[in-house]
């Protein structure tokens, strides 16, 4: 199975579930693994037969702006449902890191695998 992958894709949004969380924006860090078959891509330098992660990665913090949650778990079920029916992805794996969320931790988060992989 080939992949395509964004990491380290720090965006900035609303979340949390405390009241001054809701005033703030926060910074998130995402990693996502998507399934895709890259050969049609590559067979004729194809950018439209593969997965644009450099609009994916605009539309990752526009579906978190546009869609605030308190949970990092609400968004993650939410933002690969979005991914998955947006750009008929069979599979991916998507982490959210919170950075300095909590004291003495670089990070927390949640990570997720979503559909089948081939």
């Amino acid at each position: 199975m080939d992949k395509v992958f964004i990491k380290g894709l720090s965006i900035q949004t609303t979340i949390g579930f405390f009241a001054w969380e809701k005033e703030i924006k926060q910074t998130l860090v995402i990693d996502l693994v998507m399934a895709w078959n890259i050969q049609p891509a590559a067979q004729h330098d194809d950018l439209s037969k593969t997965l644009d992660y450099a609009q994916i990665s605009v539309d990752i913090e526009q579906f978190a702006n546009q869609n605030p949650v308190d949970l990092l778990e609400t968004l993650a079920e939410r933002l690969a449902d979005y991914l998955m029916a947006s750009y008929q992805i069979p599979w991916l794996k998507l982490t959210i890191h919170k950075p300095n969320a909590v004291h003495n931790a670089a990070s927390v988060g949640v990570e997720i695998e979503r559909g089948q992989q081939a």
